[in-house]
């Protein structure tokens, strides 16, 4: 019996082994030029974090303790770090100091960190403090805030940011578990992206572990004055105090949406899925930090009429978290899958009319995209080249609109239930890992296409991933909702517009129609659309956008105090973005927009501030 059990472990042990090897081995066969690391020779494994937040000098210190494998056996370990102050390195649990030296600095990138190491090292202590040019970290005042009494912090890694706060091998192809301990001021409280407290304590002092190996994009920190309020066994809300109810009551769905999204593609694998709702100068709509999404409050309308945006963040559990994109050129795997994980559980969810008006409405986005960049450009690709750029580059509407269209395609070539096998079963061969897009077109070939011409034919993959534009088998969704609101368009100049408001509801039946506004309104038809919608004053975030767009565009004076205090309120990147395009398109648009781009500046988060400066110059 022993003899057994003895047989038994040295089986597991080797096959660990084995699968150790073939991780490395990946590892070093991925070319990422965003980071200054050597996997191949010696990679991270394991992070202890011991940190300490202080809100009075906007700084972050303490020590990172990283586990490693020495797999060359050599005396050296490269780490990236962008503007960190490093005071000391030492080696293993006798913390033995040893030398260390920054290289040259790369224009986003920051510089290398080269540490002096033994061939048996295990574990490297990196001593070290943040600086106020961490473009990672957002430190907010109290006047920032939703209850304006306490200061907020919160991070954004993605994509090549957590080596601002955090001394890091950072890398998507890079993944590693963790312990933190974090001593914030005792009237905040600490969450990451890991599993988390759910209330405050007297000490000011949190734990947390993350036993999923993740990549560094997905270290994620917040601290201030929140609470928690439970959904269901599994889900639940962070934010503000002023917000906690109202986030609870429009979250209320989120357990269905867990449930509906383990039906389609498998097991939740990361025990609890919980929200936090952050302050308005969140640079995204959503970040889907494991365990915890970071969450705009533009999402909380009032009549849970944005959840399904939600939807997007939670499909990363499955697609960008679990099986992830190994470099920045790869970006689509993440965001053109989520995409399509996040219609299937939108359908799911509210049904197949609200899944075909969104279907219409991305694919509208993916086509203005194609034409702001020009069809050959080959930023248009979903396998894009961001080498020697920034890699947030990389995240323009394309991966997701266009990887979304490619995969509907697939859905459509082989049918939906044989898809959906495919998918779940990607998913689950590549469980916490990183790959390719080589990675994925080999899989794709044999598990799916399995030498079949026609198929492959049918479906162009080579010609959606590696070509600008769209191939010509691209589909063209149809709503039946979106057609009404077209005949409504045709007529709607003849018969006027009271009354339209209770034929043109919804939040998508709404975007429709202000998308399709004639070319040449008048300012009289402006008004008295917004008269009888309140498009202006109205608390939807995404149709005030979509208004304003139209409002600019037509000059339309009544909406610019709005305007202003939507661009002012707001960090939101994408959204930011498509309005201060509209307005530089004239000479005085540009000079209003730079005039609110000073004024509103201190309040986004820097790399809104990057984006917005390339649109501006």
């Amino acid at each position: 019996m022993k003899n057994t059990i003895f047989l038994a472990f040295l089986l597991i042990a080797i096959a660990c082994q084995k699968k150790e090897s073939v991780a490395s081995e990946k590892i070093a066969n991925i070319k990422d030029t965003h980071t200054f690391s050597k996997p191949d020779q010696a990679v991270v494994k394991h992070l202890d974090l011991d940190i300490k937040v202080d809100f009075d000098t906007q700084t972050i210190s303490g020590k990172a303790s990283w586990t490693i494998d020495n797999t060359s056996k050599g005396n050296e370990i490269i780490f990236d770090e962008n503007t960190l102050q490093i005071s000391k390195v030492t080696l293993g649990e006798n913390e033995k100091e040893t030398k260390f030296s920054l290289g040259e600095e790369v224009a986003f990138h920051g510089k290398p960190l080269k540490i002096a190491i033994e061939p048996t090292t295990t574990k490297v202590n990196i001593y070290y403090s943040t600086t106020k040019e961490a473009v990672a970290l957002q430190w907010l005042t109290p006047a920032q805030t939703a209850d304006k009494k306490y200061p907020f912090l919160f991070s954004q890694g993605e994509s090549i940011w957590s080596r601002t706060w955090i001394p890091c091998q950072d890398s998507p192809a890079i993944r590693f578990t963790y312990n933190a301990k974090v001593t914030v001021p005792k009237d905040l409280m600490a969450v990451m992206s890991a599993v988390n407290p759910q209330q405050k304590n007297n000490s000011g002092i949190y734990t947390f572990k993350q036993d999923k190996a993740i990549p560094s994009y997905l270290m994620a920190i917040a601290v201030g004055d929140i609470g928690f309020k439970s959904i269901d066994k599994r889900t639940g809300v962070y934010a503000e105090k002023s917000v906690l109810d109202k986030a609870a009551w429009e979250f209320g769905e989120l357990g269905k949406m867990v449930d509906a999204a383990e039906k389609l593609f498998g097991p939740y694998r990361w025990g609890r899925y919980d929200v936090l709702v952050l302050p308005p100068s969140f640079p995204y709509g959503d970040m889907e930090n494991p365990n915890l999404t970071f969450l705009t409050p533009g999402v909380i309308a009032g009549d849970r009429s944005l959840t399904s945006l939600l939807a997007h963040e939670l499909g990363h559990s499955w697609s960008g978290n679990l099986v992830t994109n190994a470099t920045w050129d790869d970006v689509w795997l993440n965001e053109g899958f989520t995409t399509y994980v996040e219609h299937r559980i939108g359908e799911a969810i509210f049904g197949i009319q609200e899944a075909k008006m969104q279907d219409v409405l991305s694919r509208k986005s993916l086509y203005d995209n194609l034409e702001d960049y020009g069809p050959k450009n080959p930023e248009t690709k979903l396998k894009v080249n961001v080498d020697g750029k920034n890699a947030d580059d990389s995240l323009s509407d394309i991966p997701y609109e266009k990887g979304y269209a490619f995969l509907q395609t697939v859905e459509n070539a082989v049918g939906r239930e044989t898809f959906d096998k495919f998918i779940t079963e990607y998913f689950n061969a590549h469980a916490f890992q990183s790959i390719t897009t080589e990675d994925f077109l080999k899989y794709f070939n044999e598990k799916l296409i399995k030498g079949d011409k026609v198929l492959a034919e049918k479906i162009k993959a080579e010609e959606w991933i590696y070509q600008p534009d769209v191939p010509s088998n691209i589909t063209t969704p149809v709503s039946e909702d979106f057609n009404k609101i077209d005949e409504i368009q045709k007529t709607w100049r003849k018969t006027g517009v009271l009354g339209l408001s209770a034929k043109i509801k919804s939040t998508n039946e709404k975007q429709h129609f202000i998308d399709y506004l004639p070319s040449d309104m008048t300012q009289k038809e402006m008004a008295d659309i917004d008269k009888e919608f309140n498009f202006s004053q109205g608390g939807n975030f995404v149709i005030k956008r979509q208004w304003f767009v139209q409002a600019i565009k037509h000059h339309y004076n009544p909406a610019y105090p709005a305007i202003e205090q939507f661009m002012m309120a707001t960090s939101r990147t994408g959204s930011l973005q498509t309005l201060y395009k509209e307005m530089v398109k004239t000479p005085e648009g540009k000079t209003w927009a730079k005039s609110i781009f000073e004024k509103a500046k201190s309040g986004y988060h820097l790399t809104t501030v990057q984006d917005l400066q390339k649109t501006l110059n």
